[in-house]
């Protein structure tokens, strides 16, 4: 029985079956796993962060706290019975003084 180790891509977040992808050990000495060449090459070459891009595990994220977050700012228009409730009100103030 071989035990292996799950290991999840630097971009993307998507896990990575065992004997597939690269590994990328930078300068510094800390280590990067890619699925695939359109990862390693978004990252790497063309040097974008994966929140930005749509595809990736952080860029949903990113995308569900702005979503959140713009339905939370939008209020919701009163509605016209408050509105016809209100006019009520004032005709029913304007009557009480003619009865006295």
């Amino acid at each position: 029985m071989i035990v292996t180790e799950t290991r999840y891509c630097s971009f993307c977040g998507s896990k990575i079956e065992y004997g597939t992808g690269k590994m990328y050990i930078k300068r510094d000495g800390s280590v990067m796993y890619f699925d695939t060449s359109k990862c390693e090459k978004n990252f790497l070459k063309l040097h974008r962060e994966p929140r930005r891009v749509r595809w990736t595990e952080e860029g949903r994220e990113a995308k569900a706290k702005r979503i959140k977050f713009s339905k939370d700012i939008v209020q919701k228009p009163q509605t016209p019975v408050v509105a016809e409730k209100k006019e009520e009100e004032s005709e029913a103030a304007a009557e009480a003084p003619k009865e006295n």
